[in-house]
């Protein structure tokens, strides 16, 4: 036998969380069609990857990312496929561009996601010919695609689409009996054509862009109850998911989207929801993220929490970040797009005192945890703050540290960068979350947020913590149950064609130095992004980590190298769930 790639010596995972082994993977015709504990011949074989020493498993998957606009001008998504991910979600929060014309679109992910409006009007003007979730994917196919692709149709697409914008983020306007039809329509359409599920978003603090319904919130967070159960129906009747992010402020919200899993009439409902997280803001939180998934799946649920496994870090340009979407004094900033009536507004003693007392008030559900102590400013034009975090300026310059911060955005507006920790900070809960059988990794807003964060590398993260963990002594899993959860757990629950590496498998598959594993995975870099003006993306890079990545038998990136086939033909393609 011939094959068209060799992966030779070494440890294999096949992605079940079962032991793992030394062995050679022969591949052709993009699957595997070897697993062999004896060396296989490369007589003819044309790449030969010696994997002595090394790592070899499926695949990661990252399950809930942003990528639905830049895959259309950067189909190579290549610094997720750097990592080693290989199947990636788009569709997630509500969002798709499926139904949408580009200007909605624009108006959807602009604020919300932090991608540039005009990049995404753009690139749909360019790009969208399609009309239905059938034309969509057949589009998406005939990009050079990088990676796989699944997909979630997005609710706050399809209630805009129906409704148009304006009347989808009316509190009073509620759909007639023919609008909810078309929109379970829309959705049996995506469905028929291979989607995973449906996004919803419930969350308050994620606004509007543009001029029809600015600072609005999105339109799936005006869905009513006979709406949202409707379309929960179809998803239960063809046992596909629901990924939703419920308001963090209302606990109804979250009792509603967690309860949802629960059997009814169709059966239990598969959700997934944002997000399992220890927020400093709400450090008690953390503990009852298991019981709550184990409670409902005890009842007959099929629930998931999705969880980032690294910290939470983000940086910030002035004051444009999302979290300060989540009170309203920092909403009223966000909603000028005007920097001089911005910068007007942000120098009013009255707005000040309001932006004081919103910061001042620790009770209450919410992100961001408000302490200016603990935001360190990483760029400035004045050189004597670097360093220094606003708090540790406002006691310099005797001011409160709110003005402390005010008065550096108004000086040097988003030239003044700087950075903090949301949550997932404390190790052992990091650790008590990525192991939770009731939370699954991913969240990594891949695509989103350029300037604001990056988690691409979250897989490689997670395994470096899982390795280091049995190094020290103290292991919370085996190696083997971390790849099972990148990769095939995720593959399963979503009924997708991805995630293992057993012969007659899809040939996704990574090979990873574990000696590259170290603290350069958590190096802040920046790389420019070409299709949006070159503008400057926050990345992560260690390349010593990652020797091949294969995306359906071909060699797509290695060592800090894309392969020849990354972003010149296709190799991924878009993975339609089964069932």
């Amino acid at each position: 036998m011939t094959y068209d790639v060799l992966v030779k010596g070494g440890r294999w995972f096949d992605g079940s969380g079962g032991p793992s082994a030394l062995r050679d993977i022969g591949v052709r015709d993009g699957r595997v069609v070897a697993v062999s504990e004896e060396p296989l011949d490369e007589t003819g074989c044309g790449r030969v990857i010696d994997a002595a020493g090394k790592w070899v498993l499926p695949g990661m998957i990252d399950i809930h990312t942003h990528y639905d606009v830049e895959v259309l001008e950067g189909p190579a998504l290549s610094e997720s496929v750097r990592h080693g991910v290989t199947t990636i979600f788009i569709g997630s929060c509500s969002l798709s561009t499926i139904h949408v014309d580009p200007v909605t679109a624009g108006d959807l992910f602009g604020r919300v996601e932090a991608i540039p409006r005009r990049f995404v009007i753009d690139a749909l003007n360019k790009h969208q010919e399609w009309s239905s979730a059938g034309e969509y994917v057949d589009a998406l196919e005939s990009l050079p695609l990088g990676p796989n692709l699944a997909a979630f149709v997005g609710h706050s697409d399809i209630r805009s689409a129906v409704m148009g914008l304006d009347r989808a983020t009316r509190r009073d306007v509620s759909p007639s009996e023919t609008e909810i039809k078309e929109m379970e329509k829309q959705l049996t359409e995506a469905l028929d054509a291979g989607f995973v599920g449906m996004s919803a978003q419930e969350l308050t603090f994620d606004k509007l862009d543009g001029d029809v319904a600015r600072s609005r919130t999105l339109p799936s967070t005006y869905a009513g109850g006979r709406e949202r159960r409707r379309l929960n129906k179809i998803l239960r009747k063809r046992r596909r998911a629901l990924q939703g992010g419920p308001d963090i402020k209302n606990p109804l919200s979250i009792g509603r989207m967690t309860l949802s899993s629960l059997p009814v009439r169709g059966g239990k409902l598969k959700t997934s929801l944002l997000s399992a997280a220890d927020i400093k803001a709400n450090p008690l939180l953390v503990h009852i993220m298991g019981p709550i998934a184990s409670t409902v799946n005890a009842l007959g649920g099929d629930f998931r929490w999705q969880h980032l496994p690294v910290p939470f870090e983000v940086y910030a340009d002035g004051i444009d970040l999302v979290i300060f979407e989540e009170f309203g004094s920092g909403a009223a900033a966000l909603h000028l797009a005007n920097q001089v009536e911005r910068n007007a507004l942000m120098q009013d003693e009255e707005y000040r005192r309001w932006f004081r007392k919103d910061y001042d008030a620790k009770f209450g559900m919410r992100v961001w945890h408000r302490d200016f102590f603990d935001a360190e400013i990483v760029e400035c034009p004045d050189d004597s703050v670097i360093g220094k975090t606003f708090g540790q300026v406002g006691v310099d310059r005797g001011v409160h540290p709110v003005d402390a911060f005010l008065d550096m955005v108004v000086e040097h507006g988003t030239k003044v960068r700087w950075r903090t920790t949301i949550s997932n900070h404390r190790p052992a809960y990091a650790e008590k979350l990525g192991k939770s059988p009731g939370v699954q990794i991913g969240f990594s807003d891949a695509g989103a947020h350029l300037r604001n964060m990056a988690f691409y590398n979250f897989g490689l993260r997670f395994l470096r913590r899982v390795r280091d963990a049995e190094t020290a002594g103290r292991p919370f899993m085996s190696i083997e149950h971390a790849v099972h959860r990148l990769t095939g757990e995720l593959a399963d629950w979503y009924s997708v064609d991805a995630g293992h590496l057993r012969v007659g498998d899809r040939a996704d598959l990574v090979v990873i130095d574990p000696e590259g594993l170290d603290e350069s995975l958590d190096e802040y870099a920046e790389a420019p992004v070409e299709q949006y003006d070159r503008l400057p993306r926050m990345v992560n890079r260690n390349d010593a980590a990652v020797t091949a990545v294969l995306v359906n038998g071909e060699h797509v990136f290695g060592e800090g190298q894309p392969g020849e086939a990354l972003g010149t033909r296709r190799t991924g393609q878009f993975l339609r769930a089964r069932g």
